[in-house]
């Protein structure tokens, strides 16, 4: 069948970190599962096989019905970088990498090639096609917006080899037009330098970034202002990095990113286990400040670019909150909207919608301002040799509510499944920020986290601007914004030391369950605000399933689950 008569689209990011699939049936999206939330391995690189078996069966649909397979990378889009690499030979400060690097880039040009076979074996009677990272990246963004027009910036820490692409997204004609206008290689990456500061400081690159975002609000920036000042140069295309600081990408795991240089102008690695110092709240600092003016730069770029008033953002960049609330403060743009999944398990929404509008030229529904995309689990089982204590309630948002107010610590788990890293309602961990003591327990007892760590809070929309200096609704926990002085008095538990929270307001069209526990809450306590943080075990994933939100209960300090109707406590 050809593309352009498709029905069912298949989008996929498989083979690599936070593998997911998404499926459009007759130009609606189904869903949308990251692997891990059924796996249980956070992060989950495999082939996503239990995503595509939950999608396929709410389509009542088998492998054979599918039209077009969309994956996420292009393999000869590697091979640049590869060429790219002999000007880096002559340079003494990067001649040694300069080989090595293109042996790197040639490699995964082959293994992603060789992914691609193996997605052709697995789906014979589908067209299999390749999708450019960053295009999947800007068209998911910009479908899930909402919006007809809007600039595009896609930041992240490489998709094949660009790092930064802005656009001009538009669907306000016949046919949806997504024209590139600007990009940026390979090695300027600001997702890698945010990596590379990660793991030097002891926390893992590509899943503690938060971390470290949470650190920098401790740390003085001027300490080492200079040194990312030096590193990381604003150009009038964008911005450049110094390889005498952070060496040339090899496509290696084992590849350090750090150099001598740099070591000798910050400080030396942190071993995990070792205690955070002065000196690594300062270099986290100096870090986010010059992330949060890189990102301010493109942010301007993109809209003189494109004229558009309104940004759409994905990447992995996009999940800095901090410097998404800096773009959302600033005037350069009336609004920013980022979806729900911004990193790279969205681009399988975004290959499927690319090729849906390469087929048909429009976008597909039920992509806009949708976040519960996943699968849900109507009246499940729980099992008696668990020996937990189960109870049906009539009125599951005034029970919640009531026990919130009394100080419980509870587990939420109802619906579809999140798209994305945020709960953001239907696989929370939800608590009063009126209790005392409430971070100290939640990271002590339930979290096992560092005690620095912020805790997001969740509010009704039409009560947020009381709380929080918001310019627009902030659906997805996407932007840290300023709190005002009430929120300081009256929750000061949802404070970072930086004095912004990264809130999720929410609605009763979107989330009629959460909004009603709020407004419940609000009734006894006068206060339309609950700490939210995701429901899970330290170093898994949002639980997905029952079994693992029991497994949560059971393993963590939690007082109580409220799985869909039913109170469940120990």
């Amino acid at each position: 069948m050809s593309r352009r008569s498709a029905r069912v689209v298949l989008g996929l990011c498989a083979f690599t970190h936070d593998s997911a699939a998404a499926l459009i049936v007759d130009g609606h999206l189904v869903g949308f599962c990251e692997e891990e939330r059924l796996s249980g391995i956070k992060h989950d690189r495999s082939y996503p096989t239990h995503a595509i078996a939950w999608l396929l069966d709410a389509a009542g649909l088998s492998t054979h019905d599918i039209d077009v397979v969309a994956y996420n990378f292009v393999a000869a889009r590697y091979l640049p970088a590869a060429v790219a690499s002999a000007r880096y030979v002559v340079r003494r400060d990067t001649a040694a990498r300069a080989l090595p690097r293109a042996r790197s880039f040639v490699k995964v040009a082959y293994r992603t090639h060789d992914r691609l076979q193996q997605l052709r074996a697995r789906f014979p009677h589908a067209c299999v096609v390749a999708v450019p990272h960053h295009r999947a990246h800007g068209l998911y963004a910009f479908a899930a917006s909402g919006r007809s027009r809007a600039a595009v910036l896609v930041a992240d820490s490489l998709g094949e080899t660009a790092t930064t692409s802005t656009a001009l997204a538009d669907s306000s004609s016949e046919r949806v037009h997504y024209q590139q206008l600007a990009a940026l290689s390979d090695p300027a990456s600001l997702g890698y330098v945010y990596g590379a500061v990660t793991e030097h400081l002891g926390w893992r690159r590509g899943d503690e970034e938060g971390t470290v975002m949470a650190l920098a609000a401790l740390g003085d920036p001027a300490r080492f202002r200079n040194l990312f000042s030096d590193a990381v140069r604003l150009t009038e295309t964008g911005f450049t990095v110094d390889p005498t600081l952070f060496h040339l990408r090899m496509l290696s795991g084992r590849a350090s990113r750090i150099t001598r240089a740099f070591v000798e102008r910050g400080c030396h690695a942190r071993r995990p286990e070792e205690p955070v110092e002065v000196v690594h709240r300062d270099l986290a600092a100096a870090l986010q400040e010059r992330t949060e003016q890189v990102m301010l730069h493109l942010a301007s770029q993109a809209s003189r670019r494109s004229g558009q008033s309104t940004l759409c953002v994905g990447g992995g960049v996009a999940m800095n909150c901090v410097g998404i609330g800096r773009i959302a403060e600033s005037d350069l743009v009336d609004e920013v909207m980022v979806p729900p999944a911004p990193g790279d398990s969205g681009t399988a929404i975004g290959a499927a919608i690319e090729q849906w509008v390469r087929a048909r030229g429009t976008l597909p529904t039920g992509v806009a301002g949708a976040c519960y995309l996943g699968p849900s689990f109507p009246e499940p089982a729980i099992p008696a040799a668990t020996g937990l204590r189960v109870r049906a309630v009539d009125r599951p948002a005034r029970k919640l509510a009531r026990e919130l107010a009394d100080g419980t610590i509870a587990g939420l788990f109802t619906g579809r499944l999140e798209a994305g890293p945020r709960a953001l309602g239907h696989r929370s961990i939800l608590a009063s920020p009126l209790a005392p003591g409430v971070v100290d327990r939640l990271n002590a007892t339930v979290k096992y986290r560092e005690s620095f760590r912020p805790f997001a809070p969740v509010v009704l929309a039409d009560k947020a601007v009381d709380y929080f200096s918001l310019r627009q609704p902030s659906p997805f926990m996407s932007m840290a914004a300023p709190v005002t002085d009430l929120a300081r008095q009256l929750v000061p538990s949802i404070v970072h030391t930086n004095g912004t929270a990264r809130v999720q307001t929410v609605d009763a069209e979107q989330n009629p369950l959460l909004a009603e526990v709020l407004t419940e809450f609000a009734a006894i306590t006068g206060v339309p605000v609950l700490i939210n943080t995701s429901l899970n075990i330290k170093g898994k994933p949002i639980c997905g399933t029952p079994e693992m939100a029991l497994e949560c209960l059971t393993e963590s300090g939690i007082d109580a689950l409220l799985l869909d109707d039913r109170w469940v406590t120990r």
